[in-house]
C-alpha cells in the first residue's frame, strides 16, 4: 500500500446509535472514495453488517462478542481483508459491550503502523445514560468514554434539559479534556471530525481480564441443508443474546412484527426482516421502535435480542414463528 488508510473507531454502549451514525457518514462520504467498515457485534447472528450492506461500503463482520479477544486474531483477520481492498477510509464499530482500549492498542501496534493512520476515536452516548446507575457503574460504558477523543451526545430530540446538563457536567470533569464534543440526533455529525488527530494521552479505565471463544475466524452465517432457520445464543459481560437467521423464502407479517417489538421489554433488539411489505431494518432501544425500508431482496431475515436478564427464548421463538409463514 502506498499510503496509510485513515481509520476511526466509532464506539458507544448498546443503543447509542453507532450503526445509524455510520450509515449517515457513508451517505455523505466523497463520491470518489471507497470506504470500508469492520463491524463487531455481541450477538452471534450479525445484524449491523446486513444493515450496512445496503450502503455500498466494503463490509466485514466479527460476530459473537468482543473482537479484541483471542489475542486480537478475529479483528486482525477482518482488518487485513479490508485493507487488501485498498479503501480510502476504514471505520471500525466495536460491539456496544466491547473494549476500545484494546482495539486502539492493536491498530497502533507495529503490525499496522505502516498501513493504518489511526485518527480520533469517536464515542456516541445517550445523555440520559449519565443519570442511570446501570450505565454509570458499568465498566465497559466508562471505558468506552474514557478512550474516546471525541464524544457525541446523540438523541437530543428525545432528551431533557437535565440530560444535557448531565452531559455537559461529565465533559467538564474529563482529564485530559476531549478534543471535541457535540450534541446531535440520528447520529449525525460533521465529516471533518473524522480527520482530527487522536490524543495519545487519552486516559482509559482498567479493563478486567476477559475471554470469549470465537467459533470461526471467518464466520459463516449458513442455514443447514433442509432447515429453514438457525438459532444462536451468547452470554458474557453480564448480558445474554439470542439470534435467529431465517431462510430468504420466509416472510414475516410487518404489522405483527412491529407490534411484537413494541411489546418486547428487552434492552436491545435489532433485525433485518423480509416482510409482506418489503425488507425492513428494525431497531429497538429504550422502548422506541424504529423501522427503515431497505433495498435488499432475496435476503435472509435475522433478528437479535440482547438483555441483561436471561429471557424465555423458546417462547419468543414461538411468537416469531407465528408471525411468519415458516413450516410448522
Amino acid at each position: 500500500m502506498s499510503k496509510r488508510v485513515p481509520t476511526n473507531i466509532i464506539t458507544g454502549f448498546l443503543g447509542t446509535g453507532k450503526t445509524t451514525a455510520i450509515l449517515n457518514l457513508l451517505k455523505r462520504k466523497p463520491s470518489n472514495e471507497s470506504w470500508a467498515v469492520l463491524v463487531n457485534e455481541f450477538g452471534e447472528i450479525g445484524i449491523d453488517g446486513a444493515i450496512l450492506s445496503d450502503s455500498g461500503a466494503l463490509i466485514k463482520e466479527v460476530p459473537g462478542g468482543c473482537m479484541c479477544c483471542t489475542a486480537g486474531v478475529p479483528m486482525s483477520v477482518g482488518i487485513n481483508a479490508l485493507l487488501r481492498m485498498r479503501p480510502d477510509r476504514l471505520l471500525i464499530e466495536p460491539t456496544g459491550l466491547g473494549h476500545p482500549k484494546q482495539v486502539v492498542a492493536t491498530l497502533t501496534s507495529a503490525q499496522y503502523q505502516n498501513y493504518v493512520d489511526l485518527k480520533a476515536t469517536i464515542a456516541l452516548v445517550d445523555p440520559r445514560y449519565f443519570s442511570d446507575d446501570r450505565y454509570t457503574t458499568n465498566q465497559n460504558f466508562n471505558d468506552q468514554l474514557a478512550s474516546a477523543d471525541i464524544v457525541v451526545g446523540n438523541k437530543v430530540d428525545q432528551i431533557s434539559e437535565d440530560d444535557i446538563a448531565a452531559f455537559n457536567h461529565w465533559l467538564a470533569q474529563q482529564v485530559p479534556r476531549k478534543i471535541a464534543d457535540t450534541l446531535t440526533h440520528h447520529g449525525e455529525f460533521e465529516l471533518s471530525l473524522l480527520d482530527l488527530e487522536r490524543n495519545g494521552a487519552t486516559a482509559s479505565a482498567q479493563i478486567e481480564a476477559h475471554h470469549h471463544e470465537h467459533a470461526s475466524l471467518e464466520p459463516q452465517f449458513e442455514i443447514p441443508p433442509g432447515a429453514q432457520y438457525i438459532r444462536k445464543e451468547n452470554t458474557g459481560q453480564g448480558y445474554h443474546s439470542c439470534g435467529w437467521l431465517f431462510g430468504a423464502e420466509i416472510t414475516f407479517n410487518f404489522d405483527g412484527m412491529f407490534s411484537m417489538l413494541t411489546a418486547l421489554t428487552a434492552e436491545r433488539v435489532k433485525g433485518v426482516v423480509n416482510t409482506d411489505k418489503g425488507c425492513f431494518a428494525y431497531n429497538v432501544s429504550n422502548g422506541v421502535v424504529s423501522v427503515n425500508e431497505l433495498t435488499l431482496s432475496g435476503f435472509e431475515s435475522r433478528i437479535e435480542v440482547i438483555d441483561s436478564a436471561l429471557l424465555p427464548w423458546d417462547e419468543l421463538e414461538k411468537v416469531l414463528f407465528g408471525l411468519s409463514d415458516i413450516d410448522d
